[in-house]
């Protein structure tokens, strides 16, 4: 990874502490509608997604986001009202080519902006967050630095205006700081970040997958002595690079990947592998795996050196995160300092068992 010398910029704002984040995926609203949330596990809950216009920027909003976002707001705010709901813009199927066109011009940035920030207010959420993967050169980073200068101008000039309280404003990032993907090294706008942003949170997962079915992997591993690409590492080269501990939010999966092994008698972490195993295309929800287990699993295993479980069933290989391992890296993010963690996402846990143990884990004294 690339080293960013660290900043001494101030931070104008932090996050409140203790944010316990999920991210609600809209297009499972029939299966899981908002009244299905226990809201009391969660500070923070982030409606995923809505996109912007290719070509105008402003935020599209379906007929079907219209019906569940008001249903989104006004539920969480109905049944825990000091929660916030924010509307989360983008996520892994949107186009990163748009926000990178939208990002590079200042009248593209306005017109974006101020969509979002009247979507925001329309349908009563408390923030507004970025979810673009990923800035994809050094250029895309110094946009999305002014980016967030002018959304945070815009945010505060509106509530000056409006006289409700400013919008938050939050970004989901890569696990790291810094880094390489496509042999093309970026770095987030630290600075930026540090003035205009109430907190970042990097996506701790998909470490591994379905792109390197060779050996088996733990797409979201704490700790890795063979490898810089984990949890630890990445929450450590953000704060290398100068972001206050309390801005980070971590990520945590309500999910698992899984592989088919070579042998049934090699089933450990970096196992032979041949394909991906049960689920869609190697991806299983957590509340799956717990029904995998109890039905077929052959073993079950907490790995200390990784903080990370897995199980296995003959050929099937399933890593993931169970209350244990989750249990340690909520313990990890308090003495790290960190603002809070967020989970994707939310209606993939069993019975909200994963949600309840960090939520607990979080509230213990350390």
């Amino acid at each position: 990874m690339l080293k960013l010398p660290e900043s001494t910029s101030p931070s104008p704002s932090t996050p409140p502490r203790g944010i316990k984040g999920g991210y609600w995926p809209s297009w499972r609203a029939e299966k899981f509608p908002p009244p299905a949330i226990s809201t009391s596990y969660f500070t923070h809950l982030f409606y995923a997604f809505v996109v912007p216009d290719a070509n105008s920027y402003q935020i599209l909003i379906t007929q079907t986001d219209d019906k569940w976002m008001k249903n989104f707001t006004a539920t969480l705010h109905a049944k825990t009202p000091r929660a916030k709901a924010f509307v989360s813009i983008g996520g892994g199927t949107a186009s990163p080519h748009t926000f990178s066109n939208m990002a590079s011009n200042p009248d593209s940035r306005a017109a974006f902006i101020n969509s979002s920030v009247s979507v925001a207010r329309k349908y009563g959420f408390d923030g507004l967050d970025l979810d673009w993967e990923f800035p994809h050169t050094p250029q895309d980073m110094s946009n999305l630095s002014f980016l967030f200068k002018e959304w945070h101008e815009a945010i505060e000039n509106e509530s000056s205006i409006s006289g409700k309280p400013q919008l938050f404003l939050s970004a989901a990032v890569y696990f790291a700081s810094n880094f390489f993907l496509s042999n093309i090294p970026r770095a987030y706008p630290v600075e930026a970040i540090n003035k205009y942003v109430d907190f970042v949170s990097p996506m701790c997962y998909d470490y591994h997958g379905s792109w390197d079915t060779s050996v088996t992997g733990e797409h979201a591993l704490l700790y890795d002595k063979a490898s810089n690409i984990s949890t630890s590492n990445g929450i450590s080269s953000w704060i290398k690079a100068g972001v206050p501990p309390q801005k980070l939010v971590m990520g945590l999966p309500l999910y698992g990947r899984t592989w088919q092994l070579k042998s049934p008698s090699e089933n450990g972490i970096g196992a032979p592998a041949v394909g991906t195993g049960p689920g869609n295309n190697g991806v299983m929800k957590y509340i799956d795996i717990v029904d995998f287990n109890a039905t077929n699993a052959e073993g079950v295993v907490f790995d200390e050196q990784t903080v990370s479980m897995y199980s296995y069933a003959g050929t099937d290989w399933i890593g993931y995160d169970g209350p244990t391992s989750i249990e340690k890296k909520v313990e990890f993010a308090k003495a790290q300092g960190l603002g809070g963690y967020f989970f994707w996402a939310v209606g993939y846990d069993k019975d909200f068992t994963l949600s309840k143990t960090a939520s607990d884990a979080w509230d213990e004294e350390i």
